[in-house]
């Protein structure tokens, strides 16, 4: 075991920005190629955001453009805005976001928690329009005394924090010897600092773009010109459906297209192999970085990122129901209606209660795992009773000690069983009563099918 490598306290948080962490992956198929992972992760905002989050500010104190107590402003779909209020609350500022409604909610739980004021917008529609997150936030600034809108994706002082602290970080740890970067672009602050850096450190280093597919970005580089047509991803942070003044296509020289899919299933298996636990962003690019490395006919030694913590994303990548509901991880067909069951009791998936727990601990189960109804069972798993939130709330109205009785007590046993074999049109008379459809599987309980999973069913199906 290598001896710990102790620092002496730091005299403030944002002084722990920088000088991130560098590991190289084993245990993937990286081709011919040796693949090293910058962990930006380890910043304390938990993202490489911290860098421009704090360059920027600081540009904008020495520019004279923010004054003591005013108010930053920012439009952001990923871990800048993060920065920014971890920035902004050490150093005495308001902090006002934009933010599209594709950001998960616990980087929202992190930004209240940092003091920052919130506002969510669409993430479906573009520039020029009334709601679109970027034009929102050019407006309230104009609209708020005092204040400064940050702009990360045309201010320079975004691209120079990798030009002085990324770019000479990277090039020490890899020791001058260095063949290729892979990134995404957000503002296109990355790729172009750090192309920029080695264009003059050592030109031969190509930076590759890893862009969700749907992005306009990675043909932009490639070809010239920027695609009418623009998709949609669910990969947060990376990915434009325009130029970002700060992204200078002229440095990149490769560029990879990342689905969804692999994106997220790349992130899932850096922490299953690795032990590295990242974000969307993070499997975008490590999924880039492998398909890149893995068509190179020589070796060659590669840098990507762990942008972010996969922390942040507990509820998204790392949650098997909600990648099934967006269709990006396949369930296990049957060809009947358990083919719409997400949570299945034959796995542990399905959330229960036995019948000697208490009305308050079915309600607790309830509100931990997000869902509305919870089967109650016997010893050994025999399905006796269904609780859902009606019957919580007229159990709590009538009796303030319900709480603490039997679950039984309060369960509804008269329960509406549907057979795997039945069809999808059997369940519609259960959700027009506002009911949910128990799956039995011969005598076994199988899981529920509530409206939602009906609905996420029909939208996989038409994809």
């Amino acid at each position: 075991m290598t001896a710990p490598d102790l620092r002496p306290p730091y005299p403030d948080v944002l002084s722990m920005i920088g000088n991130t962490p560098m590991v190289e992956v084993k245990s993937l198929d990286t081709g011919p190629c040796r693949l090293f992972l910058k962990l930006e992760s380890q910043n304390p905002g938990g993202s490489i955001k911290d860098r421009i989050a704090l360059s920027m500010i600081e540009a904008a104190e020495r520019e004279g453009r923010i004054k003591p107590g005013g108010t930053i402003i920012e439009a952001t779909a990923g871990n800048t805005g993060l920065g920014l209020a971890l920035v902004a609350a050490q150093k005495g500022y308001k902090m006002k976001l934009i933010i599209p409604d594709k950001m998960s909610q616990d980087k929202i739980f992190h930004l209240k928690a940092l003091g920052a004021d919130v506002t969510m917008t669409r993430s479906d529609v573009g520039k020029g329009h009334p709601e679109y997150y970027q034009d929102m936030a050019e407006r309230i600034q104009k609209e708020t005394p005092n204040s400064i809108w940050v702009d990360q994706f045309s201010n320079p002082a975004n691209p120079e924090a990798h030009v002085k602290t990324t770019g000479p970080e990277i090039w020490a740890q890899m020791d001058h010897d260095l063949d290729a970067v892979v990134c995404g672009v957000g503002s296109g602050g990355t790729i172009s600092g750090l192309g920029r850096y080695f264009g003059e450190v050592a030109p031969h280093v190509r930076m590759v773009l890893a862009d969700p597919e749907g992005s306009v970005v990675g043909e932009a580089s490639q070809t010239g010109e920027v695609p009418e047509e623009v998709g949609s991803w669910l990969v947060e942070g990376i990915g434009e459906d325009f130029i970002p003044p700060n992204c200078d296509l002229s440095l990149i020289a490769d560029a990879v297209y990342v689905s969804d899919k692999e994106a997220f299933h790349a992130a899932r298996e850096l922490v299953l192999k690795e032990g590295l636990l990242g974000g969307s962003s993070t499997g975008t690019l490590l999924a880039g970085a492998l398909a890149w490395c893995r068509r190179q006919t020589e070796p060659k030694r590669v840098v990507s990122f762990v942008c972010d913590t996969g922390n942040k994303y507990l509820s998204k990548v790392y949650n098997d129901a909600w990648m099934v509901d967006n269709g990006l991880m396949e369930l296990e067909s049957h060809g009947d209606l358990r083919d719409l069951v997400v949570r299945r009791a034959d796995r542990g998936q399905l959330v229960t209660c036995k019948t000697s727990e208490t009305l308050a601990t079915a309600y607790g189960r309830m509100r931990m795992f997000d869902v509305s109804q919870i089967p109650v069972t016997e010893e050994g798993g025999k399905l006796v009773g269904l609780v859902d939130e009606s019957d919580v709330l007229l159990a709590a109205h009538e009796n303030p000690d319900a709480f603490q009785a039997a679950v039984t007590d309060h369960m509804v046993e008269n329960l509406e069983v549907v057979s795997s074999g039945d069809g999808l049109d059997d369940l519609l008379p259960l959700f027009r009563s506002d009911k949910v459809a128990i799956v039995m599987d011969g005598d076994r309980l199988f899981g529920l099918i509530t409206k939602v999973d009906f609905i996420n069913h029909l939208r996989r199906r038409g994809r």
